[in-house]
């Protein structure tokens, strides 16, 4: 049976972080955890952790919408964690060199 979890967690005032996994019989089949930062009254999308295109990447974006993909080689799961963990722990850094426009090639 399939098992959705979706939240969001407020970091700071304009900082979210957003959290969706789905499972079936514990085994996690889809993942999205993404920081985002308020600008201009949009949510832009700071750093993504997920598994499209049918394996864990993480993708890293500027202010401009540019982006860069990392492929992780972990299992959706260790994946999933990892990103979770990531996040929390540097939420301050990714959105201090987001708004500083810091550009990924």
């Amino acid at each position: 049976m399939l098992k959705s979890v979706d939240f969001i967690v407020i970091l700071d005032d304009g900082v979210r972080k957003r959290h969706r996994h789905e499972t079936i019989k514990g085994k996690v089949i889809h993942f999205v955890v993404q920081l985002e930062v308020l600008i201009e009254s949009e949510w832009k999308v700071v750093i993504r952790y997920d598994c499209a295109h049918g394996y864990t990447h993480a993708d890293l974006y500027d202010i401009t919408g540019s982006q860069i993909k990392k492929e992780l080689n972990l299992t959706f799961e260790s994946a999933l964690t990892y990103g979770d963990w990531d996040i929390n722990e540097n939420w301050r850094s990714y959105k201090e060199s987001f708004l500083r426009g810091v550009k990924y090639e």
